[in-house]
């Protein structure tokens, strides 16, 4: 049977090759590449048994296990597309995607039994559940689901499925800082070369011509990569697949929540090699933690950090590399419709620093997008909307208009709008800048958010920041800072706007300064915006 580009596939051309070799580690689980195909294969089974058929949607609704991997790759091994369910959302965000994304099945944690039980109804063809049991009691009988290990029962090992395709796709919900969670319909293919590196990433070759080629891809050494973000997210699933495809070993974090110390304990007891982040967030509680205890753990194994999706700032890069002098730190850009758009080279190119440069080539460019006029390509020194082409989406699932707005054609070639400003600067480089529809206008200046963010995280005693725009009776808008401190450290509008002149121009300093318990952030846990500025606007957390 001929092999395709196909997610499947190509894991089943590696597990072939190193069989006996760690694929997956979550807390007490451990699985080889054998067992963890074995694995998929029954479950594949059991929901072909159960009516689930090519181009289903299958609900994945679960905190990181093992038992997540094996239904992403149940569902590939069938051309079943597996859905994304994020476990922190409240029921009106249930109900939206359990309407809108079309699940035939759902396979889920048994504490989220009640929550399926009271949206079930908005997904007429959702009849098969399988649960994996834990400690919280909920009734799994209420939907009438299946136990885990149960559904496994008695099913086949063997590979007796129909030839896959490079176009089986992989829908991916993903929420923004507004709005309901969207569907990115990926072909298999596409995300291959586009978010997963095509089979490059360990190899000085590049990217796979060939299908077959991936399984001559194994090295002798095998890297122990740790994905600190839950699965139920792009960022953590595209690193684990990546791992896998080289052969490599996937360690999770099994706890609800990021706690630094904790993380350390795993990463010392696997003797982890690479961390995968996702910005800020996660480094700043792993750099406490290291501070508070910097000689508990024994971290020689790590050597690599790399961060994409969220603002990674300097000063937590530099804080990295003084605890990890020979560390190599890789800041990407990219996003759940784009993929891997590049890394930062850390070379600030433009005046405006922005968050970082990467480099233009035929698939990657800035694009205008000006409401009544056509898109283009703008030229050196214009700013636009940072682009891809190439390997990208097919579009948003059940949601035509936002597909026509993202996805445009220039030149005879659909590109993918990815919603970043850049500019492209006279050698070619692009600058990126940040969310268009986040930035501030201040006098006629443009002030990109993230950029003034990473500029006030510099300060020692700011755990968090989001910056937002407030009403400004001489310039329309100013700049505003909504930050979170370390425990009952002072901090004054005064040392905020010192520390940030040393980043960035004096236009872009906070004007004012409001300091809260706790950042919002939505559930995706992307920034909240919209209610870090309604917390400014209330003026009960403002300090002079």
């Amino acid at each position: 049977m001929t092999k395709h580009f196909n997610i499947a596939d190509l894991f089943e051309l590696v597990a072939d090759r190193v069989p006996g070799r760690d694929a997956l580690v979550c807390g007490e689980q451990r699985a080889t590449y054998a067992e963890l195909d074995a694995r998929a294969n029954r479950l594949a089974h059991f929901l072909l048994e159960r009516g689930v058929t090519a181009g289903d949607h299958v609900g994945l609704y679960l905190y990181n296990c093992n038992e997540y991997l094996e239904g992403m790759l149940a569902c590939f091994k069938i051309r079943a597309v597996p859905i994304n369910v994020n476990y922190r959302y409240v029921q009106d965000e249930l109900l939206y995607i359990f309407d809108n994304a079309d699940m035939v099945a759902c396979i889920h944690h048994q504490e989220f039994s009640p929550h399926i039980a009271e949206v079930r109804d908005s997904a007429p063809d959702l009849k098969t559940f399988v649960y994996v049991g834990d400690d919280s009691g909920c009734d799994a009988a209420v939907i009438g689901s299946v136990e885990y290990e149960a559904a496994m029962q008695g099913q086949s090992v063997d590979r007796d499925f129909d030839e896959r395709s490079d176009d089986d796709l992989f829908l991916l919900y993903t929420g923004g800082t507004t709005g309901m969670p969207k569907g990115v319909m990926w072909p298999h293919k596409s995300l291959f070369y586009a978010a997963l590196g095509g089979g490059g990433w360990f190899h000085p070759d590049g990217p796979i011509t060939e299908p077959a080629q991936i399984a001559e891809r194994m090295g002798d050494f095998t890297i122990i990569g740790m994905a600190l973000a839950p699965l139920m997210h792009g960022a953590c699933w595209w690193y684990a697949i990546i791992q896998m495809l080289g052969g490599n070993c996937v360690v999770l974090n099994p706890a609800r929540s990021l706690d630094g110390g904790q993380v350390w304990d795993i990463v010392e007891r696997e003797k982890v090699n690479s961390l995968s982040i996702v910005g800020d967030a996660m480094a700043i509680p792993l750099l406490d933690a290291l501070q508070a205890e910097p000689d508990r753990w024994d971290l020689s194994s790590v050597f690599s950090i790399g961060s994409g999706g969220a603002v990674f700032s300097a000063s937590k890069q530099d804080e990295f590399r003084e605890r990890f002098p020979n560390v190599i730190i890789m800041n990407s850009f990219g996003s759940s419709e784009s993929g891997n758009m590049g890394f930062d080279s850390g070379e600030k190119k433009s005046e405006q620093k922005g968050l970082g440069n990467v480099a233009q080539s035929d698939f990657m460019d800035v694009i205008t997008d000006v409401a009544g006029e056509p898109h283009r390509h703008v030229q050196p020194g214009e700013t636009g909307i940072f682009a891809r082409s190439g390997y990208i989406p097919v579009g948003y699932y059940n949601d035509p208009e936002k597909t026509a707005r993202t996805f445009v054609e220039v030149d005879g070639k659909t590109w993918l709008l990815t919603g970043d400003e850049a500019r492209l600067e006279q050698d070619g480089s692009i600058t990126v800048y940040g969310r268009g529809s986040n930035c501030i206008n201040s006098g006629g200046e443009k002030i990109f958010p993230e950029e003034v963010e990473e500029a006030v995280k510099s300060h020692p005693d700011v755990f968090d920041c989001l910056v937002v725009d407030t009403p400004d009776e001489r310039f329309g808008s100013k700049v505003t800072a909504v930050v979170a401190i370390r425990g009952d450290a002072p901090v004054t509008l005064e040392a905020i706007q010192e520390e940030a002149r040393k980043h960035v121009a004096g236009y872009k300093v906070p004007r004012e300064l409001h300091v809260v318990a706790e950042i919002p952030r939505a559930p995706s846990g992307k920034p909240a915006y919209p209610r870090a500025k309604e917390m400014a606007l209330t003026g009960d957390f403002r300090v002079a």
